[in-house]
């Protein structure tokens, strides 16, 4: 790479990072000054902020000087149907086998009484959800249908911000730097730390009960987006289509929600392990899809 490109490369990395940890940390003294404790699930106060940083990656592309059109905004359906199937429909997949393998291990982690719901939600929406005649069975199989209807396509939209800087920018980047397999690597790790401060300051994807909280959650977030990363820019470059990665990404924070509310709240110390797909055992499906495509992308570097 070019000096230049270098210098444009970490403008980009100080802009997404500068920004989206000054967002953390501002959501997490709005958390603190209500009196919020750490959690899997982020007081509903602070999620706009929380959603509006994953657009950050996108905006520190346009801050940093780096061209925004060439990355795939244009949907790209004909000739990718198989990938469109593989995007909409594998995060869903694999999120049920790792959550499955997750309670078969720890069938007493399982609860469908919908407790870690009122935790997580609070009792007042609860409340008003059985006042609607709404049971914890109807509302699990309502979520999961929307897992595999409309939420792909809504939460595309959020993810996008993620999807155009990550993907769109620093994976080719990295992969022109260090090779594809390095490449991957990296930028999961980048990813990863890019959410550092929310695991340290509010417990995000894992809460704060586990051994070695909060730290260990840190290079154990790195792995899953890592593995996740991966399945995201295997359909980026078949596609060279910026919504098929975004539809993976929105999926996988849908089903990670969906497992969480399946669990006793006192298995908070073995969130490390699942049931959201970023534990180790539920992650496990996802981390063997990403080892078969990383393979699968070094032979064909081979040939």
């Amino acid at each position: 790479m070019r000096e230049s490109d270098n210098k444009k490369l970490f403008k980009y990395l100080g802009w997404s990072f500068g920004l989206a940890w000054a967002m953390q940390i501002i959501a997490w003294r709005i958390a603190v000054s209500v009196g919020a404790g750490k959690s899997v699930a982020l007081p509903m106060i602070t999620q706009p902020i929380v959603a509006a940083m994953m657009f950050v990656p996108l905006l520190a592309m346009i801050l940093s000087g780096i061209k925004v059109k060439g990355i795939g905004w244009k949907p790209k359906v004909k000739g990718n149907v198989g990938t469109l199937l593989f995007s909409w429909f594998s995060p869903a997949i694999l999120s049920a086998l790792g959550v499955g393998l997750y309670f078969l291990i720890f069938p007493g982690h399982l609860d469908l009484t919908g407790a870690a719901l009122v935790e997580m939600s609070g009792p007042e929406a609860v409340e008003q959800m059985t006042q609607q005649g709404v049971t914890f069975p109807m509302y699990l199989t309502f979520s999961i249908v929307l897992l595999i209807t409309t939420v792909p396509v809504i939460n595309a939209f959020l993810s996008v911000g993620e999807e155009a800087g990550w993907r769109g920018y620093l994976y080719p980047v990295l992969k022109e730097k260090f090779g594809q397999t390095k490449g991957r690597i990296i930028g999961g790790i980048i990813w990863g730390m890019w959410h550092w401060p929310l695991i340290v300051l509010m417990g995000f994807k894992y809460g704060a009960d586990y051994l070695g909280a909060p730290f260990l959650g840190l290079p154990i977030f790195c792995i899953s987006l890592t593995c996740l990363g991966i399945l995201c820019d295997y359909v980026y470059e078949k596609t060279e289509c910026i919504w098929y990665p975004s539809i993976i990404h929105g999926e996988l924070n849908a089903a990670a929600s969906i497992a969480l509310v399946m669990a006793t709240s006192e298995t908070a110390s073995a969130r490390l392990l699942g049931p959201s797909v970023h534990g180790l055992i539920a992650g496990l499906p996802i981390m063997i899809c990403a080892i078969l495509l990383l393979i699968r992308s070094q032979r064909k570097e081979t040939l």
